[in-house]
């Protein structure tokens, strides 16, 4: 019964924490990113306005925000970081992001056309050791021709906030100016696309389709889930990978299960002859021992999600307590998406988990329970 309950708690605790991990991942990246994006296959887009107005008849788009995304260096003294330049519009931002309510310092609406600020990534801010005001020296790979020969294109910019999403990829690397100071250092005649946000982003595939027919050829459309489609993808393939390994615990527990009745069946022999002899028939017999094994199996089954549902709930206040413990951080924020343990139980999860548990504990009892059924009751009691 203790090693099916360990079985089941611990494929609860691993799926709810691999759940919890993704719809982590999955808010905060979208915290910065958009839901669904449209842009040209080159340079910017010839009408961006006449796209706006066409992805706003469908019902499902409630927020739309031009944007310019271009490739840069920052510099600060002999600190060089690349970064992802997207030029924003700060007063449509917040229809289509979160990212004003998670900045440290001037609002968004700081961002004015020709003033050239920007907004650095806090991880991208620190690297490069820049502080609030601070200059930055932003470095565009288009050159200009010189008689001197191709020079790229210098500007220096004033760091006017920071922002952390909790999504170190982008808090690396993302630098936010005025979509105008873009379009003047990149050269370009407008916007290279349009960024929106759904009603409901687990529609944003079907969605993304709907709108690739309704707008003019030459324009591509991109959802949230095809810019990171190799990452989830990856997520999926690993939890289906970690489900039938740990499976494997509720096996040799169903195993055990079997040797333990194999040796409830051989000690039992008289009894079981006896019974015979007054009446018994081979079906009550097999009865009896596939409620025993039933029994063990549904009560370690319900223990190991009790305490699986116990501990996925409290992961928060577990995993900090683990690592004051150990004395240091178990999953550094550097190196992994994020740096907590979060938990998200899902019946979708549990539910199969303790089917499957229950199934394998009935199967485990049919060979000992029909060995229990063929003991033959002169044999049994020859000796007795």
């Amino acid at each position: 019964m203790i090693g099916i309950a360990l079985g089941v708690w611990a494929l609860i605790v691993v799926l709810s924490v691999m759940n919890g991990f993704v719809s982590q991942v999955r808010d905060r990246m979208l915290s910065v990113v958009s839901h669904v994006e449209v842009f040209a296959s080159n340079g910017a887009l010839s009408d961006w306005r006449a796209v706006e107005q066409t992805v706003r008849r469908n019902p499902a788009v409630i927020g739309a925000a031009p944007y310019i995304n271009a490739q840069a260096l920052l510099t600060r003294g002999e600190s060089v970081r690349g970064a992802l330049v997207r030029g924003i519009d700060p007063a449509a931002e917040p229809a289509i992001s979160d990212i004003a309510s998670q900045l440290r310092g001037a609002p968004l609406t700081a961002l004015a056309d020709g003033e050239f600020g920007v907004i650095l990534g806090g991880e991208l801010a620190r690297a490069l050791g820049a502080l609030l005001g601070d200059k930055v020296t932003l470095i565009a790979p288009q050159g200009q021709v010189t008689p001197a020969g191709v020079v790229p294109r210098l500007k220096q910019f004033t760091v006017l906030a920071t922002f952390d999403s909790g999504h170190f990829e982008y808090d690396s690397a993302l630098a936010l100016i005025h979509i105008g100071d873009a379009a003047r250092l990149f050269r370009l005649d407008g916007p290279t696309g349009v960024r929106l946000k759904l009603t409901d982003m687990q529609r944003a595939p079907e969605v993304a389709v709907e709108l690739a027919q309704s707008l003019e050829p030459g324009l591509l459309v991109r959802d949230w889930t095809r810019q990171n489609r190799s990452w989830f993808a990856a997520v999926q393939i690993e939890k289906r990978m970690m489900f039938i390994i740990l499976a494997l615990i509720i096996g040799v527990a169903a195993f055990n299960l079997v040797s333990t009745l194999v040796m409830s069946v051989t000690e039992k022999q008289s009894d079981i002859a006896i019974m015979r002899t007054l009446g018994a028939s081979p079906a009550s017999v097999m009865l009896v021992f596939v409620v025993q094994g039933a029994l063990i199996g549904v009560l370690g089954t319900l223990l190991g999600v009790a305490i699986g549902l116990l501990t996925a709930n409290n992961m928060d206040k577990i995993f900090p307590a683990i690592e004051r413990i150990a004395g240091f951080p178990l999953i550094p924020k550097d190196i992994y998406f994020i740096s907590s343990l979060p938990s998200d139980p899902r019946a979708s999860d549990i539910v199969p988990v303790a089917l499957i548990s229950i199934a394998l504990s009935l199967v485990a009892t049919l060979y000992p329970s029909w060995r229990a059924s063929r003991v033959k009751p002169a044999e049994a009691l020859r000796y007795d």
